[in-house]
């Protein structure tokens, strides 16, 4: 299974919002620090919006942060909430699942067994649980340089 960019973008947005809770993060400043398309992470918002993970407010003062505390918002929900399929194999596609062997087929059980089991690892954490190591967290923020010298360069 592979997860799409637009949940890694949305991931990585999470992360870095619950970080630096403090004041709000522009899309391009956001885009720029990660190295990622400004147009896709402007998609990835609009999606955390709708769902709440995420708060835009508009205008020239405008930005982004955290739609709930990082406590509340959990893994599995958002993975939930970015992907448009979890069809891991043709069978599990109800529009364009035609395998010629799924009725004698024993694989769709194991693999949904498989996925729950992804969710339920996710379902156990929150944003909170990816930022909660002091040392993680410090080298994360250094490694997307500091907020102020992209604030400065903007």
């Amino acid at each position: 299974m592979r997860l799409t960019l637009h949940t890694d973008y949305a991931l990585r947005l999470l992360m870095l919002l619950a970080a630096e809770p403090d004041g709000l993060h522009r899309i391009a400043d956001v885009a720029r620090r990660y190295a990622i398309s400004q147009n896709h992470l402007t998609k990835v918002v609009q999606t955390l919006a709708e769902a709440g993970f995420v708060h835009s407010i508009r205008g020239r003062r405008g930005g982004l942060r955290l739609g709930r505390p990082a406590a509340r918002i959990n893994l599995g929900a958002v993975v939930r909430a970015t992907e448009d399929s979890f069809a891991l194999v043709e069978c599990f596609d109800g529009e364009r699942g035609d395998c010629v062997v799924s009725p004698a087929c024993g694989l769709r059980g194991p693999l949904e067994e498989a996925l729950r089991a992804f969710f339920a690892v996710l379902d156990r954490h929150t944003l909170a649980d990816l930022i909660g190591n002091p040392g993680a967290l410090l080298r994360m923020r250094h490694l997307l340089g500091a907020r102020a010298a992209v604030e400065a360069r903007a």
